[in-house]
């Protein structure tokens, strides 16, 4: 079945830097998009960044352009984010999805704190 596992989230203070990755398994990762989402405290889940499944294709949402980086690794199942110039209202949990034609898959989360 469909796994994805978040990684690397945590505590940084404003200005620094994170990398988060999203491992997966259970599908032809290589064939599949993928994508980052977040969400803040008592909001909605939001759009950060896309990727399809050759990397030649990425989207970002206007409040990270310039910041984050959304990148994969087809040969280790593994999309990462990397996120610079990290804002407290970056803090989230932030996911790693990707979806099939009858539905969508998430991981777990990862927790992502921006506080001086």
């Amino acid at each position: 079945q469909v796994q994805l596992m978040e990684s690397g989230g945590g505590l940084v203070h404003p200005g620094g830097s994170l990398t988060l990755s999203c491992a997966a398994s259970g599908f032809t990762f290589r064939n599949a998009a993928m994508s980052w989402y977040r969400q803040p405290p008592g909001k909605e889940r939001e759009l950060v960044a896309g990727i399809s499944g050759t990397g030649s294709n990425i989207n970002y949402a206007d409040f990270v352009k310039g910041r984050f980086t959304i990148s994969r690794d087809n040969a280790k199942n593994t999309i990462y984010l990397q996120m610079n110039s990290l804002k407290p209202e970056d803090t989230a949990v932030y996911y790693c999805s990707t979806f099939s034609p009858l539905r969508s898959y998430w991981g777990q989360g990862t927790q992502v704190t921006v506080s001086s």
